[in-house]
């Protein structure tokens, strides 16, 4: 009972330095897809001075871009108009040359030869720093033979891996690892969208040390005018250097809607205390790759 009453204060004091007006600092985009359907060619919906324009408005200064094909997340990094909007660019590569290989890259050996040759040839603006987003469908894909070769690969040589799964493919890709998940930084997307509670994601963060959790399109984490549900907000002032956002721009649509998801995130960041919010809004992404 002391225990549960002295954690019940803690959590009412954090509370009184939240900001009622919302969170105003820097956001990292820590999931952001530029696919063929949004440039197609660069005369799509949304050529660069678009979405960046949708970014700086935003307070977006960096981004984890990963695109279907990889020529989005290169064109990002590689343009002047990127440097121009304050915009810094993570590049990770993504397995998906088509929609096809959503379904079958875990165990398509010219996945793992692309990856290779993007690895080695790497961006016009520097090397690209992880592998994903990724899709397993079924957990048990995670066993598959690329998947398994594509893990250890990210431990050696310390790329970010970034992985729509379960919970349960969590624990078998990081079984993949050298390591066996100790030294393995995968960035859960999502954290959980197949439904793992709260609880689920605080023994998963215990358990391996390097995990991070993405908050795009998860179920449950936010209640009552667009604030945190409960457990969220306590699993965020346990683990406040193991979030961030991301807008995840899979669709078209969602780039139409770039200002209000920030916007929602800048409303739920604003009640947590100021320190806590600046760590998930930006500076755990930004400590995760060096960007100043």
């Amino acid at each position: 009972m002391r225990r549960a009453l002295t954690l019940l204060l803690a959590t009412l004091c954090m509370g009184a330095s939240a900001q009622p007006g919302g969170y105003t600092g820097p956001l990292f985009d820590a999931h952001l897809h530029y696919n063929e359907e949004a440039w197609n060619g660069q005369v799509g919906p949304h050529p660069l001075s678009d979405v960046l324009a949708r970014m700086q408005r935003n307070g977006v200064k960096a981004i984890v871009a990963n695109s279907r094909p990889n020529d989005g997340t290169k064109a990002l990094a590689a343009s002047p108009q990127t440097r121009a909007a304050g915009v810094t660019v993570v590049p990770f590569i993504r397995l998906y040359r088509n929609r096809a290989d959503y379904n079958n890259w875990f165990r398509d050996d010219t996945i793992y030869d692309m990856v290779q040759a993007e690895y080695a040839r790497g961006t016009a603006q520097g090397p690209f720093r992880g592998i994903g987003e990724f899709h397993l469908y079924d957990s048990a894909n995670a066993n598959g033979h690329v998947a398994k070769k594509l893990m250890a690969f990210a431990e050696e040589k310390n790329l970010a891996v970034l992985a729509h799964v379960d919970d349960v493919a969590i624990d078998l890709l990081m079984a993949s690892t050298p390591s066996k998940g100790q030294k393995a930084r995968i960035i859960w997307a999502h954290t959980g969208i197949g439904g793992a509670p709260a609880a689920r994601v605080d023994e998963l963060f215990t358990k391996y040390p390097l995990l991070m959790g993405e908050l795009s399109y998860r179920p449950g984490l936010t209640c009552d005018s667009g604030k945190l549900c409960p457990e969220w907000r306590a699993l965020m002032l346990k683990y406040p250097g193991r979030f961030m956002i991301g807008s995840d721009t899979w669709v078209n649509q969602r780039w139409q809607y770039y200002d209000e998801l920030m916007q929602g995130y800048r409303v739920w960041l604003g009640d947590l205390p100021a320190d806590v919010a600046k760590k998930i809004a930006w500076d755990n992404g930004a400590s995760l790759f060096g960007v100043k």
